[in-house]
């Protein structure tokens, strides 16, 4: 595992916040909104960075809960607390690309683009859609298995094999 960053934030802990969901996900909310609504990010790498706000539920914005949360169906999502713990780690990497600490690569999911920046020694994944002229911050992961790294791993190589080769 490589050391932390000093731009790398602390993560934030549900202990940290009595053990109360509500009071963790308000606090968690407030640090997405620091970072998305408030203090975002105009461009990345040459594109606008927007937002994916739709479909809102609990009145927070939807890229929100894909950072926080896991699962098919928008409503049912439940909570990841190695995504929780790490809501302040998407901005930072998105700001930090080009650092020798992150990864980036593209790949296609469901015929949609995508961006992705992998933190450290595979150890947290932002994805950003990728639109024409804009940038959507999609989703982010923590890495449970060792098989999810090696896939993240092998990506990568793949893309930049590609890449190396084309240019």
């Amino acid at each position: 595992m490589i050391d932390k960053l000093a731009w790398l934030p602390d993560i934030i802990l549900f202990e940290d916040h009595n053990n109360i969901w509500a009071e963790y996900e308000e606090a968690l909310y407030g640090y997405f909104k620091e970072d998305f609504i408030h203090n975002r990010l105009k461009n990345f790498r040459g594109l606008r960075v927007g937002l994916k706000k739709h479909p809102k539920f609990k009145n927070k914005e939807a890229t929100f809960w894909h950072f926080i949360s896991e699962g098919k169906k928008e409503d049912e999502r439940l909570p990841d607390f190695r995504r929780c713990e790490r809501i302040r780690w998407p901005k930072p990497i998105m700001e930090n690309n080009i650092n020798e600490s992150v990864r980036f690569w593209e790949n296609t999911r469901r015929s949609k683009n995508n961006i992705c920046l992998c933190y450290g020694d595979w150890e947290y994944l932002v994805v950003l859609r990728k639109k024409k002229d804009y940038v959507l911050p999609w989703t982010a992961y923590y890495p449970y298995t060792e098989q999810t790294k090696l896939k993240w791993k092998k990506e990568y190589e793949k893309y930049n094999k590609k890449a190396n080769t084309a240019s």
